[in-house]
């Protein structure tokens, strides 16, 4: 079978069995490409089956060093997936992929914002479209992805009882509730809404939630471009992005007092170890909660630290 055939039946895998998201298949596909790339410059693109593991070694040792590690491992995986796939259709023989390991994950911080960072986004922006305030008190009031809210139909909304229904990755269903605030946002913008254009608002109920200027599906890249003027609008310097209100939800409920297994559950996340890295906090928090919190830290009856832990710290 010829490369390009096997990449067009792996994408009608991704998408009709796996139910991947466009975003995702389109990921899988750049990665392929890429490969496909360094295949031809070596004649080897008219059998499949001809690809070995010295074929995909030498690929990833070449973009090693021009690319970030995660992006890297990224092409790894999906040559995995790739080749798992040709190997259960009876394609291959063996997946050239499979014994090659990883390069070291960089895990990089989200950038989320403080509190107080989040309270002046809202409120020196307090001229915001109704659209725009819905779009973002709902990203930081359920710690949605932004592609999850982009996905998001009235009939996902429950406003009455304060929940959103949510499919996320792999196409799991989760429920998240809805802070007040989110809600009375939401209820501003439909209103608006109904009682705008009556050719946008016949599919309010079933279409999009959340429409472009032209009456479309509100794109992700529109979010980051309007977020980026608002940040500006409230003399916020971090770069954040939409992601970022996610992982300031995480964070801020981890710091009053939510569990992990918790958080884990209103993310969508299947691994906690994906939760953990999404809600860490610095060494300073820790000792403070450590301190507050454990009953032989060395503080005193009175409530009042002695000035040292059980690890020697002030």
């Amino acid at each position: 079978m010829h490369f390009d055939e096997a990449v067009r039946r792996f994408l009608r895998h991704l998408e009709s069995e796996k139910s991947r998201s466009k975003e995702t298949v389109r990921a899988y596909l750049a990665d392929l490409q890429d490969f496909r790339g360094h295949l031809a410059s070596l004649d080897k693109l008219e059998d499949i089956t001809e690809i070995d593991q010295f074929h995909v070694r030498g690929f990833l040792a070449d973009r090693f060093g021009k690319i970030k590690k995660v992006s890297v491992g990224r092409k790894l995986s999906a040559l995995r997936s790739f080749f798992r796939f040709l190997l259960r259709e009876d394609v291959v023989s063996s997946n050239p992929a499979a014994s090659i390991r990883a390069p070291k994950k960089e895990r990089p911080l989200p950038r989320g914002l403080t509190v107080d960072e989040i309270d002046r986004f809202f409120s020196r922006n307090e001229g915001m479209s109704l659209r725009d305030r819905a779009v973002f008190e709902l990203l930081y009031s359920s710690g949605l992805r932004v592609g999850e809210l982009t996905s998001l139909s009235m009939t996902d909304l429950d406003l009455d009882n304060g929940w959103v229904r949510v499919i996320g990755k792999g196409n799991k269903e989760r429920y998240v509730p809805l802070g007040s605030k989110a809600i009375h946002a939401v209820r501003e913008y439909v209103a608006s809404r109904a009682a705008g254009n009556p050719d946008l608002s016949a599919n309010l109920i079933t279409g999009p939630l959340f429409l472009n200027s032209r009456g479309g599906p509100l794109g992700q890249r529109t979010i980051r471009r309007i977020l980026k003027r608002y940040l500006d609008s409230a003399g916020v310097t971090k770069d954040a992005s939409p992601h970022g209100f996610r992982h300031s939800f995480a964070t801020h409920l981890l710091q009053g007092g939510v569990d992990l297994r918790s958080i884990q559950e209103l993310l969508g996340h299947s691994s906690l170890s994906t939760t953990q890295r999404y809600t860490r906090v610095d060494v300073a928090k820790l000792m403070e909660v450590y301190d507050k919190a454990h009953p032989r830290s060395g503080a005193t009856s009175s409530g009042k630290s002695t000035g040292y832990n059980r690890f020697g710290k002030k």
